[in-house]
């Protein structure tokens, strides 16, 4: 597993829905950021906004049931199952728990608690 992963383009921040559209706001109308809604059908996450930041993708995530903010980041793999047995065997375990998400991705957190979601890296 030798530099394996690597960080992708997409960064979730969890957003508590009281705090929602004041933080949309502010991407869109104060920073002058692109922010486009985007559909979503997820049991946990009830509206999202994409927001072009840089090389990156911050997704704005209403969650209804959350007291403060959360950074979610991307990592991706050559080999999801290699990537998730090489972290199994250093005791990090998958917690796919937190929200909804396909079976070939998987969430993991680090120490303190941060949460990435584990995927394969798209073929260039």
């Amino acid at each position: 597993m030798h530099n394996a992963f690597q960080a992708g383009i997409n960064i979730a921040i969890k957003i508590p829905k009281s705090k929602y559209e004041k933080t949309v706001a502010f991407y869109r109308d104060i920073l002058m950021l692109e922010v486009r809604e985007v559909p979503i059908s997820n049991p946990t996450v009830s509206r999202t906004h994409e927001v072009k930041f840089g090389a990156n993708v911050v997704w704005l995530d209403c969650v209804d049931n959350y007291t403060h903010s959360e950074t979610w980041l991307q990592l991706t793999v050559p080999d999801v199952e290699e990537a998730t047995n090489y972290l199994l065997s250093k005791g990090v375990e998958t917690c796919d728990e937190l929200e909804e998400i396909p079976q070939n991705m998987h969430w993991i957190q680090d120490p303190a608690g941060t949460v990435f979601n584990l995927q394969n890296r798209e073929a260039k």
